[in-house]
């Protein structure tokens, strides 16, 4: 009954967080669209049926490389044209290092229409890239609802809340000029509840892990924002970061607080990690010892936050690292000095999301520690919470 009752208030759950992000996304979106995009043309995905010419031509007197235009005909898998055969063209300047491989029958791709004076031309604009990684998407939810069943399902569940959030509100809400730091804290906020709440149901555990999470990832947000006092910060970190920019000339968007909502979303996932594991820890801890005082709990919180810091903190720096590793090859390859290297606005950037997650991954482990030590040790608990879903 008490398990019954806590799978209703999950899916509750579900579905007012999904009413939520409606509500917000249109709360700062106008017209109901997600992405209002400015680029001409449009985006249509089509198979080629087969390759009609390909015209060889060289675009310098010095021979420096070849240029080719491949004329196929392809099949419109989408949009008002979807069945159709058009004619596209592909141009490929051999003189850039990784230029596209030429088009050939059954590849899936992407061409862009354009219309002019009533004529619609066709060009071939990319490989399709997405099948793959929503096949392997799938795999990846079968493999976790394989070996965690309903807490799997829920897990998916929580995640597919907080893509939605992070793709229908929080970057239209950067887009549309609202307030990057507002937003982003409510975002957290928001990803923490729903998520622990699915996963871990309304009990106390929740309760420890969500106050412990929400401190962290306070932590994090504000040591990003004193040490930008002192580190001359202009959020200009690559050369994406300038169009971005330049995106709004009337109202460019603030790119230092856009390091900001790197920081603090980018230390969620971790901060949320490990509040959950030491409250779920503690919580087991309590259930086979129920007579452990308050003092005994608190330090074996510590403990267990003592080793989860030294491989988490680990976990954050390679991540970080690992995704801008081709831009501090080139950094190091065209600069002798590693003082210069290390430096540079993107390394800076990278070192502060580790220091402040760091930072708020290890206020998260005593407050954590201390708020179970609390609650748990409290009269009268709730029985709820010993049928509640393990986290």
């Amino acid at each position: 009954m008490l398990r019954y009752r806590q799978t209703v208030l999950q899916i509750i759950t579900i579905i007012l967080s999904a009413v939520c992000v409606l509500a917000a996304h249109f709360y700062i979106v106008d017209n109901g669209t997600v992405f209002k995009g400015t680029m001409e043309g449009k985006t249509i995905k089509a198979e080629v049926l087969r390759v009609n010419h390909i015209i060889k031509s060289n675009p310098g007197e010095d021979n420096a490389g070849e240029f080719l235009t491949v004329e196929f005909s392809a099949r419109a898998l989408n949009s008002d044209i979807r069945g159709k055969t058009v004619n596209v063209i592909q141009e490929i300047d051999k003189s850039y290092a990784f230029s596209p491989k030429e088009v050939k029958q059954g590849d899936k791709i992407l061409i862009e229409a354009y219309t002019e004076r009533g004529v619609t031309s066709y060009y071939f604009g990319d490989y399709v890239r997405i099948t793959p990684l929503i096949f392997l998407g799938v795999i990846f939810c079968l493999l976790i609802i394989a070996f965690s069943g309903t807490q799997g399902l829920r897990t998916i569940t929580s995640l597919g809340i907080t893509c939605l959030f992070v793709f229908t509100v929080l970057l239209p809400a950067i887009l549309n000029g609202k307030n990057i730091y507002l937003w982003t804290l409510i975002g957290c906020v928001f990803i923490t509840a729903s998520t622990l709440a699915v996963i871990g149901g309304y009990s106390k555990k929740t309760l420890c892990a969500f106050t412990g999470c929400i401190s962290g990832v306070l932590c994090a947000g504000l040591t990003t924002v004193i040490t930008d006092k002192f580190l001359n910060l202009t959020g200009m970190l690559e050369e994406e970061s300038v169009y971005l920019y330049q995106l709004y000339p009337d109202n460019p968007i603030n790119l230092k607080a856009i390091i900001f909502a790197m920081i603090t979303v980018g230390a969620l996932g971790a901060v949320m990690d490990v509040a959950m594991s030491i409250s779920s820890s503690l919580f087991e801890l309590k259930e086979k010892s129920p007579s452990i005082k308050q003092s005994e709990l608190m330090k074996s919180g510590f403990t267990i936050g003592r080793d989860m810091m030294g491989t988490m903190a680990n976990t954050l720096v390679l991540a970080y690292i690992g995704s801008s590793l081709t831009c501090v090859l080139l950094l190091v390859a065209y600069n002798a000095n590693i003082q210069q290297v290390i430096n540079k606005e993107i390394i800076i950037s990278d070192i502060l999301q580790a220091l402040a997650g760091s930072m708020g991954m290890l206020l998260t482990l005593p407050l954590t520690s201390a708020v179970c030590s609390v609650i748990y040790n409290r009269r009268n608990n709730n029985v709820s919470d010993k049928n509640e879903p393990s986290a």
